[in-house]
């Protein structure tokens, strides 16, 4: 047989739970922060506290998206090798096929500009998605801090029931 409880009951069981939650949290780390505030909150509504998607529902602009593709080409060996065939075939053509008289003779002062500036280019763009990349690290840090916090506290709670049950199974002995 069940027996319901009346909604004014379980409101205040859940005020108890998360007042009780409060106490612990303080005892442990002194001060509440505002995200675990949020945690308790959203433990006494009883809703997900995050965003599984880990996306922030913006979409990223055309020059992200690009400084994303040109930062993931420019890190593979595709582009290295490539490069690598590039500068071969250049100085190939400069030293002997044109017989040293090309249109960039042996220091290759051409070929270092050419360097230099994609360099230059490439730098600042792969720059751009490491910093991207990094504050979706540092949400993800985020999210599982919420999440590993909720479930201590959720763990904790469990273990004081537990305790309870226990203690009243050997009163009754």
């Amino acid at each position: 047989m069940y027996c319901l409880k009346p909604k004014s009951m379980e409101a205040g069981l859940k005020n108890q739970k998360i007042k009780h939650l409060e106490t612990l949290l303080q005892k442990d780390l002194g001060r509440l922060s505002d995200e675990e505030m949020k945690i308790l909150v959203s433990m006494s509504i009883s809703r997900i506290l995050v965003d599984t998607s880990m996306e922030s529902g913006q979409k990223p602009t055309f020059g992200e998206r690009l400084a994303d593709k040109i930062a993931e080409f420019g890190g593979s060996w595709t582009f290295i090798i490539s490069f690598g065939f590039f500068i071969l075939v250049w100085i190939t053509a400069n030293v002997w096929l044109l017989l040293n008289k090309g249109f960039d003779p042996y220091p290759f002062i051409l070929l270092n500009l050419i360097l230099s500036c994609l360099a230059a280019l490439q730098a600042p763009v792969i720059m751009m998605s490491q910093n991207r990349q990094e504050q979706k690290d540092r949400e993800r840090a985020k999210n599982d801090y919420e999440i590993n916090l909720r479930a201590e506290l959720e763990i904790r709670l469990l273990h004081e029931k537990l305790d309870f049950v226990i203690q009243q199974l050997t009163v009754k002995k």
